[in-house]
């Protein structure tokens, strides 16, 4: 796992993203002593998005994880993350934000790697966000 891992922040809400911020902080306890710190790429706007995951599929803007807000307006995260699944060659990892527990559904249509409820909860978000960047550092070592 690399020491900094960047993560792409999508809410059309400030506050959404400055929860996501919050609640995963400036380290992850992921990646062993010391953890990850993390880098964050706030995007209000799906036009945002697609141009922050361009530079990364050219390499040139790493992003490790991305967390989607589902009630985003007007592109909902779970639009976006089926794009991003379709489109990114090695998407990174997605976790969307839902609303309701009845989305959960909708999440596995979108294709996102997990999926936690809205309002956030740091507990929940920051345990969610390590398995996900633990379980792709696992499997880059592996291909590698």
């Amino acid at each position: 796992m690399p020491a900094q891992a960047t993560v792409l922040v999508y809410s059309d809400d400030r506050n959404t993203r400055e929860q996501v911020r919050l609640a995963l902080g400036r380290r992850s306890a992921a990646g062993g002593a010391g953890g990850v710190e993390f880098r964050y790429i706030e995007c209000a706007t799906v036009p945002a998005v697609l141009r922050s995951m361009d530079l990364h599929a050219k390499g040139e803007v790493p992003v490790h994880l991305v967390v989607l807000d589902g009630e985003a307006v007007p592109a909902g995260g779970m639009g976006v993350c089926r794009q991003l699944k379709d489109e990114i060659y090695g998407c990174p990892p997605v976790l969307l934000l839902i609303g309701r527990p009845q989305d959960a559904w909708l999440a596995g249509w979108s294709r996102a790697d997990a999926a936690v409820p809205a309002p956030v909860d740091p507990s929940v978000l920051a345990s969610t966000a390590a398995e996900l960047l633990g379980r792709s550092a696992r499997s880059f070592a592996a291909a590698g």
